[in-house]
């Protein structure tokens, strides 16, 4: 390779920006093609319905590696423009990248083919083709144990402590865009159900250890709840999932949590999937939208499965939607609101 750090961490990943294309007549003529182009044409059609139907809740599931690969603004606008209203997803896709970026930091272009031995030893980390800075890392790692210094000891639901991650970019964020400013911003609520498996792991590790008696921690069971009660508030959702993984089951669970809880609800009325998972092997993230009807948690009648990758599937669906302009009459739901203002500072 023969590269030093600064050589390498040169090309900075640029975030796609749908607004500067006309989705709409591509997606339109796929109608007429076959395989994955006519199911991503189908899937982005069923987004635009989603949207348009006045009384759906919009829940947005990530997956995989998205906003270290230049996904961040496609979500940003969805944000912006009242195409989400709820998050769901990976820690990485919020802490390691997203707030990672609100920090100031970049992902770099890269190749698959450099030495990894060599990247280690630079402190340089490789997602198949884009590069991170550990030692950036670290700070990002350091920042969430800062926050939850500020917090008082108790439990947390990942949606609270992100909500304070937010809260935190509002005054030191070194790069505004960001999903976890503008979400907190729109009082948009983000999830993250194994919310340790990612750099704010590392950070409340360090936070524990520093204070054994008097400690933040996660309850992923009070994630699950308040989920469960942001379906029951919403009654009709639509669940558009990059990836699968716990996002994916996580979202859908909640329909059955809910009716286990008394209250009637109906199955996600609408859900796309965008996935290179194989459903042959049982295993959850290629599982198709059909077998989780037979669970109980989707409705067949608008779903969606494209076996597409991410990075370009994303942009294409949420561009159509962006160019028809259904967005532009949609109201904000700011479902932050259901749940008890609980974010309580220690005093000063």
């Amino acid at each position: 390779m023969g590269k030093n750090k600064t050589e390498l961490l040169t090309t900075e990943v640029r975030h796609l920006d749908i607004k500067k294309f006309d989705f709409a007549s591509l997606i339109d003529e796929m109608q007429g093609t076959a395989f994955q182009a006519r199911n991503l044409a189908r899937a982005a059609k069923i987004f635009e319905q989603m949207l348009k139907d006045e009384n759906c809740g919009v829940i947005l599931c990530l997956a995989g590696s998205l906003i270290s690969a230049g996904l961040k603004k496609v979500v940003l606008d969805m944000i912006e423009n009242n195409m989400v209203d709820a998050i769901v997803s990976t820690g990485a896709n919020i802490v390691d990248q997203d707030f990672f970026e609100g920090l100031g930091f970049k992902h770099y272009q890269g190749s698959p083919h450099l030495d990894d031995v060599e990247l280690q030893q630079l402190a340089i980390d490789r997602i198949y083709d884009t590069l991170i800075d550990e030692d950036q890392l670290r700070i990002c790692d350091n920042t969430i144990c800062e926050i939850a210094n500020t917090l008082k000891p108790q439990p947390y639901s990942s949606r609270e402590f992100i909500y304070e991650m937010g809260r935190y970019l509002e005054t030191h964020a070194k790069n505004k865009d960001s999903i976890v400013l503008q979400a907190y911003r729109k009082n948009i609520p983000i999830f993250v159900p194994a919310f340790s498996d990612c750099s704010a792991g590392f950070g409340l590790v360090m936070h524990q250890v520093e204070r054994p008696d008097h400690h933040v921690s996660i309850d992923s069971v009070k994630d699950f709840r308040e989920l469960t009660q942001l379906k029951i508030s919403a009654k009709e959702t639509g669940l558009l999932m990059i990836g699968g993984g716990v996002p994916k089951n996580f979202a859908q669970d909640v329909v059955v949590a809910a009716e286990l809880l008394g209250a009637e609800v109906p199955l996600h009325k609408y859900a796309i999937q965008v996935t290179v998972a194989d459903e042959r092997d049982g295993a959850l993230s290629g599982s198709t939208l059909r077998e989780a009807c037979s669970w109980g948690k989707v409705s067949v009648v608008h779903e969606q499965m494209v076996f597409c990758e991410a990075t370009i599937a994303l942009p294409l669906i949420a561009g159509y939607a962006y160019s028809k302009g259904v967005w532009q009459t949609r109201e904000a739901r700011a479902y932050n609101d259901l749940f008890a203002k609980t974010h309580s500072k220690i005093p000063a």
